[in-house]
């Protein structure tokens, strides 16, 4: 079926297997010395076994003191080559090539994590580092120009098949190209020429680092989606230049950033988006484009190649997702490929919050080093009970390791509350997750029973070795008067149609639940609505990519949105709320409760009496959100 996907082909004289490549993304698994790490490496190797013609590092900073993150990996030393040599063996072992992105901060370098004052093209600051950086003389350009090509020599001894030149996302080479951040007047700045010089230079000392036959990439912002930033007519020139310089391949990304938003679009941007931006740099460059951009099904990828937008598909957080993508193509296994449903979560929110990188469809990414899935040396009988996400996770894990497990939900579907997570505007992939775990739990063996309540004398007749409690929260019903009325409806049953509504609605709670409901009735069903947060702003518990697309859509829908409020009164036909010492009354004919999640462990307390050991997963514990439910139940099945 993928007849393009799965032809070989070269960039420079690399010939890659098929035209799959993962693209660079950070993790933060390196050490803080710039050497691979077990983590590092079993994070990578993964993905080479699971078919990937190409792997692409994250940033390797070619100085010690332009870096964006602690415990990247590192080449500005010829001490960290033995190390990226135990990685690249392993990669190659696993039968795919890899590359070395090399890359310089600029003003993003912070002074923080580097000990000193950030230098750029221009002395412009950036509105998420704390500091303006200082203008690079031309003598540092030029000593700049030569860490490139001591790094990409560095990557060539050190085993890599291929260095990639980072010319995008808003660092030090992005910041000489736009405008934006380059004011120079010297022969570094001012027309586009002047402003793809420097770009040009490190790609030429490069060049000669490594000789004629390294293949060497260069990855740019094709289009930034910022004021003043790069368009397709600048790129192009860059691209033009780029080859000029001996480049061997472009790889076209998008965003900088003031358009973070861009790099790594959420679910809620179309798939697939840039691929119109790779194949204008297609048109006038004859060395291979590479498309990125929301690219997470292999037909979808398949369908960029046949059109002739790019040469090759990079896919970074379906790699993510399932490293396992390209063989279970290959083999026909559509069904039990993992989706990336583009929550950014695990990935971007992981290494916003410094945390362990991960992903929400897929706990052992960033884990496996550490999470052991080991056949079960005694089987046993696990009896889960909740079928909602983690719950599912929970007993698809068990039964891979050999137990023989039951599943019990109480309604007549699976999911939980998922399935209303995957309503709201944007969402229906979610709905891929679903779908995943139904073919899983059905490969694997596990018992499920729909409609089933589950209590303790019930478990016991089962007669399990374990239980696994996923049986989730109840909504949180806040003491306000009038709350009982029948105009109150829970927004769980507002997406899935469950009731009533009115024209006129009041969601109380601003979270991510009660906006995207909010979105939902005013943006689908054209109703007029309100939302009523105590905090001072909504969706806080949000991704800032995703939210960002949620906020425009409640802004365009003249959403009412009354933060740092606290609903006094709910009448038959109106809200009442306090706001800055203020009363308001809203006119409503329906109030939706979307107020958060509260436990009850009746049911926990009374499995404990039997004597069985007993494991909690997801909400069963205590309300939270998907990635750390999905990480609970997995962690429950592979330990249970």
């Amino acid at each position: 079926m993928y007849t393009h996907l799965f032809t070989p082909a070269k960039i420079g004289g690399l010939e890659l297997k098929n035209r799959m490549i993962v693209p660079a993304a950070v993790t933060r698994l390196a050490g803080s010395d710039g050497n691979t790490t077990e983590g590092f490496i079993r994070y990578h190797e993964d993905k080479a076994k699971g078919g990937w013609a190409m792997l692409i590092t994250e940033d390797i900073p070619i100085l010690p003191t332009c870096k964006t993150y602690a415990c990247l990996p590192g080449l500005w030393e010829d001490g960290q080559i033995a190390s990226h040599r135990v990685f690249t063996d392993r990669i190659h072992a696993a039968g795919s090539k890899v590359c070395a992105q090399i890359y310089h901060a600029g003003r993003l370098a912070t002074r923080a994590l580097n000990g000193v004052a950030p230098k750029a093209p221009s002395a412009v600051g950036s509105p998420f580092t704390p500091e303006t950086p200082t203008e690079l003389t031309v003598e540092e350009i030029g000593e700049i120009v030569g860490a490139f090509a001591a790094a990409a020599r560095r990557a060539k001894e050190a085993g890599y098949d291929a260095a990639e030149i980072h010319g995008a996302h808003g660092y030090l080479i992005h910041q000489f190209l736009s405008g934006s951040t380059n004011k120079r007047s010297d022969k570094y700045g001012g027309s586009l020429r002047n402003r793809c010089r420097f770009l040009a230079e490190v790609i030429a000392a490069a060049r000669a680092a490594v000789g004629a036959d390294f293949p060497l990439l260069v990855r740019l912002s094709i289009v930034d989606y910022a004021p003043g930033g790069l368009t397709i007519q600048d790129s192009q020139v860059a691209a033009r230049m780029a080859q000029e310089a001996g480049i061997d391949a472009i790889d076209c990304s998008n965003g900088t950033t003031e358009a973070n938003y861009a790099i790594i679009p959420p679910v809620e941007a179309p798939r697939a988006l840039y691929v119109d931006n790779a194949a204008a740099i297609k048109a006038v460059v004859d060395v291979p484009v590479i498309a990125v951009g929301r690219i997470n099904e292999p037909a979808l990828a398949d369908n960029v190649l046949a059109a002739g937008k790019a040469d090759f598909v990079a896919m970074m957080r379906a790699s993510v997702a399932d490293p396992e993508l390209p063989q279970k193509a290959k083999e026909g296994r559509e069904d039990e490929i993992i989706h990336c449903i583009g929550c950014l979560q695990g990935c971007l929110g992981q290494n916003r919050r410094l945390e362990p990188f991960t992903c929400m469809v897929r706990p052992l990414t960033g884990h496996a080093h550490e999470d052991v899935i080991a056949p079960a040396q005694s089987p046993k009988r696990v009896l889960v009970i909740g079928g909602g996400v983690a719950g599912c996770e929970a007993a698809i894990y068990a039964a891979l390791r050999g137990h023989k497990v039951a599943l019990w939900e109480k309604t007549d579907r699976l999911g939980g509350r998922w399935i209303a997570a995957a309503i709201p505007p944007g969402k229906a992939e979610y709905n891929s997750f679903l779908a995943w775990q139904a073919v899983m739990l059905e490969k694997y063996g596990v018992e499920v029973e729909l409609n089933r309540t589950a209590t303790a004398a019930l478990a016991a007749e089962w007669k399990p070795d374990a239980i696994i409690l996923a049986a989730g929260c109840a909504d949180a019903v806040p003491p306000i008067p009038g709350i009982d009325g029948e105009q109150v409806v829970k927004a769980e049953d507002v997406l899935r149609e469950k009731c009533a509504v009115g024209g006129r609605v009041v969601v109380i709670g601003g979270g991510l639940v009660g906006a995207e409901t909010a979105n939902y009735l005013a943006l689908t069903r054209k109703k007029q609505v309100s939302i009523v947060e105590m905090l001072p702003r909504i969706v806080a518990d949000g991704e800032p990519s995703p939210t960002l697309f949620l906020k425009q859509d409640l802004e365009k829908c003249h959403v009412g949105i009354y933060t740092g409020a606290s609903v006094t009164e709910i009448g038959k036909d109106y809200v009442r709320l306090t706001q800055e010492g203020r009363e308001i009354t809203l006119p409503a004919d329906t109030v939706v409760l979307a107020a958060g999640l509260r436990n009850d462990r009746t049911l926990e307390n009374d499995l404990a009496s039997l004597g069985v050991p007993l494991l909690l997963a997801g909400d069963a514990s205590q309300g939270k959100n998907g990635l750390k439910n999905i990480r609970e139940g997995f962690l429950a099945g592979i330990n249970v």
